[in-house]
């Protein structure tokens, strides 16, 4: 049998700096100076009051099960330390290796501290008083104020030192050790998180390249040249307030637009989405060796806490599997609902763009009144993150709503209902407005003399005649600036300021004593415990932390998938998301540290050996961001109808030109004509009239119509039929390359095979030798 060897993909990790690992030692099985647990409860001096019969009357269930309840009372408040009898733990090891998929996990030999404070948080949420009441119930109640385990000073100093700091930005994770202390859930979203943000480097660097390439044709490009240089008078983009424009009045619209919509962004789109593949397949190799090596491949949460209820109570009932058809369609219709209220707040945005943009071109400051409809998206996109701001909160509510009537049968299975809802609702919440923008704007909004209008008053936005993928990148780069900033400096002011009131609040504690200092600094035998005093210091201090719950993780992943989304579905439209996406990452892994280690309260370790649910949606997301970005390129951007001008209407279309460049002449070729005659006044005569007084007769407006009856022309037949076959054919290649790139990395290394191989032999042949001892 062979030697068992640290894995290729961790060792790997560590030679590209994601990682730091210094072994992989589990912590010690027991930190005698730390309670497990703390309860802390409002001093009630009335013994006769509700809340302090049912806060007794909890306190004695728990000795019922001999919990050691340690009972400090400090001024107007009464901490209560919790330790957890030796045989509860027997209990759970035995029933570990007897189990059916968690038998093979872990040393069953023992029981980490972040176990122990995992067991004993399962068994006080799950203990309830007379009435029927268990601790969340008890929370709610005021009954006692807060609930939480113990941060470790020694093990906390460490990370702050290799991890928790902001000088740490450019080191590696160590990952083994923030699983020690925090559990396989969060060090799993960190290994996640630091291998995408790794990974974000090549589209970073290949996206400036795009971007450069576009702005390489500033002086070059015939298309800027044409419409900085021309003299076309364009129809007014309102019904009122707005008059005719000349098209060189947007030469720097133009310019901006080219940098984003050029030939480069084409294959950038194609490289993004085989990087979103590759990116996926190779986190599931990095993630089997390091479950591998913590030895969790086969655990299943459910089957743990079917473990933890018997442990609490060995008479307990089994929690049966249930399904209701009525409550299934229920809840399928709220989320129906639910989505169609989010499309209807879309709706609603658009409503204010449109009568931002009536407004705006009646202000008397000319650069306000000229850039209308660009100042509209902007304010648009800002109220767009308004709304994403306060959904959020409604979307957390309602899922949580939903859950509750589906009536899931285990934490685990109301963890992914939850995440697979809120995820949906934020997708709407978020993407809606940006998918109108992408693949509606300025195709339904009608013609001079049929134009599209809102309740029958205002006209719906046009595009740009440079092309629409302007107004997508301005709106997302608002919204991703705005909720990258915004967001990480409330993420970590919140949380400090927050510690920073609790500290005013209460009075200062006192040092800890001397012995006690000794004693937290080095290993002691068991059964030694801090002085009272130093006690209610060290439970004081984890009280003024602020408050960490069940959903802590999520928030971190949510956050972070819906940055993946913006990065992947819609990158064609701006190639710089990627070098956001990566600077924010690198701030945000620290940020997130620092508020874990030192700012919040120590977060309930959780055992798990994947990304659960996440792995399924970044999965969804990836195919449809190649669906998105083949329609982006193929129907929002002008890259087809540049196709198709240089080689079936442009100078070039007969391939006799040699002295001219292939696209002169195609912003022309893309406008149609609006004669103002007798038969056909559109617009009112004092729309009619230039900023140099100019009374003109016709005007300008991008589509391909017929000047006589506004018919679409032979053209735009054309240009449509290449978009469809480009779209089918760009989807098509792209799933192929994705399916071959899935299948050319195998989900887990070989040697994370044979070390599972070798390790359930040698564990078959441990347990034939004591059978027959």
């Amino acid at each position: 049998m062979p030697v068992h060897r640290r894995q290729p993909s961790i060792e790997l990790l560590e030679f590209m700096g994601v990682v730091r690992e210094n072994g992989n030692e589990l912590p010690p099985v027991h930190t005698p100076l730390s309670y497990d647990y703390v309860l802390v409860a409002k001093t009630i001096d009335d013994q006769e009051r509700a809340a302090f019969k049912k806060q007794t009357e909890y306190i004695d269930e728990l000795k019922k099960k001999n919990f050691k309840v340690t009972k400090i009372i400090d001024d107007d408040l009464v901490f209560y330390g919790i330790q957890a009898p030796k045989e509860i733990f027997e209990k759970y090891r035995y029933l570990l290796k007897v189990s059916d998929a968690c038998n093979w996990s872990s040393d069953q030999n023992i029981v980490p501290l972040s176990t122990r404070i995992r067991i004993v948080h399962f068994i006080l949420n799950h203990t309830p008083i007379r009435s029927g009441e268990g601790l969340r119930d008890l929370m709610k109640m005021k009954v006692f104020e807060a609930r939480f385990c113990l941060h470790e000073k020694k093990k906390q100093r460490e990370l702050k030192e290799s991890w928790a700091r902001w000088t740490a930005c450019l080191q590696g994770q160590p990952i083994t050790a923030v699983r020690n202390y925090f559990g396989e859930k969060v060090a799993l979203y960190y290994l996640w998180l630091g291998w995408y943000t790794y990974l974000l480097i090549p589209p970073a660097l290949i996206g400036i390249v795009v971007f450069l390439y576009g702005l390489s044709f500033f002086s070059t490009s015939p298309l800027i040249r044409e419409v900085c240089e021309a003299d076309t008078v364009m129809c007014p983009l309102c019904d009122k307030g707005c008059k005719v424009w000349r098209l060189s009045d947007t030469c720097s619209y133009a310019k901006v637009s080219l940098l984003f919509d050029n030939n480069g962004t084409v294959l950038f789109a194609m490289f993004m989405a085989v990087w979103a593949t590759l990116f996926l397949e190779f986190w599931k190799r990095h993630r089997a060796s390091y479950v591998c090596e913590w030895k969790v491949s086969d655990w299943c949460e459910e089957e743990e806490e079917l473990i933890l209820e018997i442990v609490n109570n060995a008479h307990c009932e089994p929690k049966e599997f249930r399904h209701s058809y009525l409550r299934s369609t229920l809840v399928l219709i709220c989320v129906t609902v639910m989505i169609l209220v989010i499309i209807g707040l879309t709706h609603a945005l658009v409503v204010f763009r449109v009568i931002a943009a009536g407004f705006l071109a009646k202000e008397s400051w000319e650069f306000l009144s000229n850039h209308s409809n660009t100042g509209a998206m902007m304010l648009g996109a800002v109220m767009h993150y308004l709304i994403i701001t306060v959904m959020t909160r409604v979307n957390r509510i309602v899922a949580m709503k939903l859950c509750g009537i589906e009536k899931t049968r285990s934490f685990a299975a109301t963890e992914k209902s939850f995440t697979v809802k809120m995820f949906t609702f934020q997708f709407f919440t978020y993407f809606s407005s940006l998918f109108y923008v992408a693949f509606f704007l300025g195709r339904i909004n009608g013609h001079p003399g049929d134009y599209v209008r809102i309740a029958g008053k205002w006209r719906l936005e046009e595009c740009h005649p440079s092309g629409c993928l302007t107004d997508l990148f301005i709106q997302m780069t608002i919204i991703m600036v705005l909720k990258q900033t915004i967001s990480n400096v409330f993420e970590f002011t919140g949380p400090w300021f927050c510690r920073f009131l609790k500290r005013r609040r209460t009075q200062k504690l006192q040092r800890k004593c001397a012995h006690c200092y000794l004693k937290d600094d080095s290993e002691v035998k068991n059964g030694s415990e801090l002085c009272e005093n130093c006690k209610l210091r060290d439970w004081h201090s984890n009280y003024r932390l602020n408050d960490v719950d069940s959903f802590s993780l999520f928030n971190e992943f949510l956050e972070m998938v819906i940055q993946f989304s913006f990065t992947t579905i819609f990158v064609a439209a701006f190639p710089l998301a990627p070098l956001l996406a990566l600077i924010n990452n690198v701030i945000e892994i620290r940020l997130d540290a620092i508020k874990m280690v030192t700012l919040e309260r120590r977060m309930v370790p959780k055992k798990t050996n994947d990304i659960g649910v996440w792995m399924d949606i970044l999965e969804a997301v990836g195919v449809l961001a190649v669906i998105a970005n083949g329609l982006v390129i193929g129907v929002s951007s002008d890259f087809i109808p540049r196709l198709v001008y240089r080689y079936h209407y442009g100078p070039c279309a007969n391939g006799t030109a040699t002295d001219i460049d292939c696209m002169v002449g195609y912003i022309n070729n893309t406008l149609s004509i609006a004669q103002m005659n007798g038969k056909n006044n559109t617009f009112p005569s004092t729309q009619m009239i230039t900023s140099t007084g100019l009374n003109v007769t016709y005007c300008s407006y991008k589509d391909y119509r017929s000047s006589e009856d506004y018919s679409l022309t032979p053209q735009f037949w054309l240009i449509l039929a290449v978009r469809f076959a480009f779209v089918i054919l760009f989807e098509h290649v792209l799933v192929i390359c994705k399916f071959i790139a899935a299948w050319f990395v195998p989900s887990a290394p070989m040697q994370v095979k044979n070390d599972r191989l070798f390790d359930k032999l040698k564990r078959l042949k441990e347990e034939l030798r004591s059978f027959e001892a």
